[in-house]
């Protein structure tokens, strides 16, 4: 299956098995990086870093960030707090959800893993693509990803 866009072919089968594989090796990549230098994953990282710099988020805040079913949200936090980094605190305004807040330990160490992180990420995407193609890229992406969320698109029902 092709698709004609700007009068040229594009296999976009291809460009789906190319675009789920390159972010599996440089999710992968990254979480060898972190869990080396800073005895975390990927994934923990950016909950973490959404956690600080969204305060007060709620699970269900989480699971719509990362397009992730609000049981896996929750296991995530779960897993959080059982470490020390972030906490759960009541509601004041739904008590059926929780605020969540990280712990000093937290916020110690997503800046610590911040820069891994970014240094991560400008090594393997810097080290492929000039500067250009990066941001043609990032423009592509980000306006997929606005259209998929802007219509609900992906979105787990649980």
């Amino acid at each position: 299956m092709t698709a004609k866009a700007s009068g040229e072919t594009v296999d976009l089968p291809g460009f789906f098995a190319d675009l789920v594989r390159c972010e599996t090796r440089l999710y992968n990549a990254l979480n060898d990086r972190l869990r080396e230098l800073h005895g975390i994953v990927t994934s923990q990282f950016e909950a973490l870093r959404h956690l600080r710099d969204h305060p007060g988020s709620r699970v269900a805040d989480l699971a719509a960030e990362f397009a992730i079913g609000i049981g896996a949200a929750s296991k995530t936090v779960d897993r959080l707090e059982k470490k020390g980094w972030a906490v759960r605190q009541p509601n004041p305004s739904d008590r059926r959800s929780s605020l969540l807040t990280l712990t000093d330990d937290g916020s110690r160490l997503v800046d610590a893993a911040e820069k891994t992180f970014t240094d991560g990420v400008a090594d393997l995407i810097g080290g492929a693509l000039d500067s250009s193609s990066v941001s043609a890229v990032a423009q592509a992406l980000s306006t997929l990803r606005s259209v998929l969320e802007r219509d609900q698109i992906g979105t787990p029902a649980g």
